[in-house]
């Protein structure tokens, strides 16, 4: 019997383990490490994923936030030279210092669901060093990041995201998947930084306040959410109607109307 106990989920942590072999087998295979290929795994929890990665891949480093982990990891994973353990918060991690030469990280993860949004906000902030992501979420979430204009789930956070990346539904995992069960669906998505980002480059701060402002009162027109920041004129001018609601309008025309914004402030 190992002396190592096995940690109970932590509820600070926003912990749920994943058990289900069959799930498990499909994220890898989603993942489809190669050798020579360098892998970044957030939250490694109880090493379900973590193991299958590292038989098929040549270099893996983890990032668990949760002291009590980190004994099982190691002792579960001694064998395995290729592997590095970082005992650190994902939401502040500098992943840019794992890059060597001039390599991309391929970055996955069971995302505890209260941190999604902000750590998928920090990576993208990197994502000049990043190849692509493949992260366990809420379905809820990934239908928001991956919705077309026009529904209810389009939103700032679809904007963003779409804005910045390749954004795909790969599949749904059910509540039942995981220890201990949690109360809500999740879905795998995959996520891959574009090189020439959607409408043109703009200062993401920028987009994102047009974007925010934009969402601030979903039921009006984007004219009047926008009154206080942007003129009518600007709006007409890159083809939106005054009428419009904010999720009608799509990823490309937000880039454009910050664009004409940007440009009419520095006149």
């Amino acid at each position: 019997m190992s002396k190592f106990h096995t940690p109970k989920a932590r509820k600070r942590f926003g912990q749920n383990f994943l058990i289900d072999q069959s799930v498990i087998d499909d994220i890898v295979g989603a993942v489809d490490p190669k050798p020579g290929e360098h892998l970044v795994e957030i939250g490694p929890g109880r090493a379900a994923i973590t193991e299958p990665l590292l038989q098929q891949g040549d270099q893996l480093d983890v990032i668990e936030l949760d002291r009590d982990l980190i004994p099982l990891l190691e002792a579960k994973l001694s064998n395995y030279p290729h592997l590095t353990i970082h005992q650190a918060d994902a939401l502040s991690f500098n992943y840019k210092t794992l890059v060597k030469s001039d390599e991309k990280l391929r970055v996955l993860g069971n995302l505890p669901y209260n941190i999604t949004t902000p750590l998928l906000f920090h990576l993208l902030e990197q994502s000049e060093i990043i190849e692509d992501m493949c992260f366990m979420l809420q379905r809820e979430v990934v239908e928001r990041i991956c919705a077309q204009p026009g529904g209810k789930q389009y939103g700032r956070l679809t904007i963003m995201v779409q804005y910045q990346c390749q954004a795909e539904l790969l599949f749904l995992v059910p509540p039942e998947a995981f220890d201990p069960i949690p109360k809500v669906e999740s879905a795998i998505i995959y996520l891959k930084p574009l090189s020439e980002r959607v409408g043109g480059n703009v200062p993401i701060k920028s987009l994102a306040r047009i974007v925010t402002q934009a969402f601030s009162q979903r039921r009006k027109t984007i004219a009047n959410t926008l009154k206080k920041v942007v003129s009518q004129e600007i709006i007409t001018q890159v083809g939106i109607k005054l009428d419009q609601r904010p999720e009608t309008i799509s990823v490309e025309q937000y880039v454009s109307l910050t664009q004409a914004w940007l440009a009419a402030s520095k006149g």
